[in-house]
């Protein structure tokens, strides 16, 4: 069999990854009351034969639960939640580093606790609809704009979410700092119109994210902290800007001073979006001094030629590991991808379309 770059195990920063393949984070929506449960775990123990596994976005605050029955890490009850997880997929030799998800103005407070209140860098409301259990689509409200005490408290936030994925048994943290959600809120013109020192110019946009990234580095260690950016994606309602390059180039080689142990660089141009230039990808890989993470529609062959063109060094896939929990082994042994893929399950709260789909060699199911 060739000897294929995907499948050779390596380093991140001290971790050592079986493989250089990641399943990628993905919202499901399974954590009924915001609590990690059993059914995730089976749901990430099933896929841990992924060199990294990358959790569901899952928020630092309530302020951050945007999204109906998503996951927070922010009490006692969502830490003890998440070591089912942990330690499951650690049980199977798996790597897993949770992703630490605000979603600031994409949010509706339909799908959030009493007391809490949708923040973002300014006032500016999100085009479009999300999902409310209680009332199904709703428009998106406009949010506040947060004051320079709400950008230390959430700041905060975030510290203690990296402190309390620790105690869970999480390998690291990833902030996601893409898909329109807070952290690149403050990253665009659009979403940030700040006079203050936290927007106007391309570092003081770029400050409120440098800033989370050094403090949770601080609080949990740079080997263990990652980072995801979108640049070019309109997820979220994020909109076009001149500077996006300009923007990446600063914050990647700021990113690169902190020597975090990765970026993860999201190319959404396989669902609409427009495609990341290749010269942005490689000026953030020159920029960049550690791993750096390709995401977004990728297949083996493609992902074997990214890799060993040295334009990055692991390869997250999404989609293929929702319908192949054993993605890793029918690539490596060119058995065929599952082709059932329930789209309309994604979101619902149970089993279906999560937990069930077979492995192509069904002795091979995780026990």
């Amino acid at each position: 069999m060739q000897n294929l770059k995907l499948f050779n195990s390596t380093t991140l920063k001290s971790l050592k990854l079986k493989n250089r393949i990641v399943m990628a984070p993905m919202t499901r929506c399974r954590a009924i009351g915001n609590i990690p449960n059993d059914l995730m775990a089976t749901y990430y123990k099933q896929r841990a034969s992924a060199g990294l596994i990358i959790t569901e976005g899952t928020s630092p605050s309530p302020n951050g639960l945007g999204y109906a029955r998503i996951p927070g890490i922010f009490n006692d009850s969502q830490v003890e939640g998440w070591k089912k997880t942990t330690d499951a997929v650690h049980h199977h030799n798996g790597k897993i580093f949770i992703q630490l998800m605000h979603t600031g103005r994409v949010s509706h407070p339909l799908n959030m606790p009493a007391g809490s209140q949708i923040l973002a860098p300014s006032a500016v409301k999100s085009a479009g609809q999300m999902w409310t259990d209680a009332k199904q689509m709703q428009e998106f409200a406009v949010p506040k704009e947060m004051t320079a005490q709400d950008i230390l408290s959430t700041q905060a936030e975030y510290v203690n979410a990296g402190r309390n994925s620790i105690l869970a048994g999480f390998d690291g943290v990833e902030l996601h700092s893409a898909n329109g959600y807070l952290m690149e809120q403050f990253l665009s013109p659009y979403t940030n119109m700040r006079t203050d020192e936290y927007g106007g110019t391309i570092e003081k946009r770029c400050r409120f994210v440098l800033e989370v990234v050094t403090r949770v580095a601080e609080e949990i260690g740079k080997e263990q902290t990652g980072i995801r950016l979108s640049p070019y994606g309109n997820f979220g309602d994020m909109q076009y800007y001149a500077q996006i390059k300009d923007t990446y180039d600063h914050l990647s080689r700021e990113l690169s001073k902190l020597d975090i142990a990765y970026i993860h660089l999201l190319d959404h141009s396989s669902t609409g979006s427009p495609e990341v230039p290749i010269e942005t990808k490689k000026m953030i890989r020159n920029n960049f001094k550690n791993t750096l993470i390709f995401c977004g529609g990728y297949d083996k062959a493609r992902a074997e030629a990214d890799l060993r063109s040295g334009l990055c060094d692991l390869i997250a896939f999404g989609k293929p590991f929702i319908n192949n929990p054993d993605l890793v082994d029918r690539m490596e042994n060119n058995w065929p991808l599952a082709k059932e893929l329930s789209m309309d399950l994604f979101y619902t709260a149970d089993e279906k379309g999560y937990s069930d789909y077979p492995m192509h060699i069904k002795e091979a199911i995780l026990q």
